[in-house]
């Protein structure tokens, strides 16, 4: 059974940092993509960031380009999220997802995912 279990939300002021954390088990993972997607209230989830566990290749939406970037620790199986510059406008539950593979933006093509962590920015 996948598990995903994100951490390193909270409330920072506009132009600060965060960096989220998603552990993952349950599986081998080298083989798939992780990724981190975000809602905000009244929103769709949309796409983040997404890392290809064996080749590290990564894909990063434009919204965020330049000031976020993913990466991984294998020995811990771990994704990190690196948010920088945050504006208000990243306020956003942020979720961790898995799928086989190949990368994707697309929402419902992730078939598991965690709990969120909220991230608040203020102006």
């Amino acid at each position: 059974q996948v598990q995903l279990v994100e951490s390193g939300g909270g409330l920072v002021q506009a132009g600060g940092s965060l960096r989220l954390s998603c552990a993952a088990s349950g599986r081998t993972f080298n083989r798939y993509v992780m990724a981190w997607f975000r809602q905000a209230p009244g929103k769709e989830r949309e796409f983040v960031a997404g890392i290809k566990w064996n080749s590290g290749s990564t894909l990063i939406a434009d919204s965020v380009k330049g000031r976020f970037t993913i990466s991984r620790d294998n020995a811990k199986n771990t994704v990190y999220l690196q948010m920088n510059s945050l504006k208000p406008e990243d306020t956003a539950v942020y979720y961790c997802a898995v799928r086989p593979d190949v990368m994707s933006t697309v929402r419902t093509t992730y078939g598991y995912w965690g709990q969120g962590t909220q991230v608040t920015v203020s102006s």
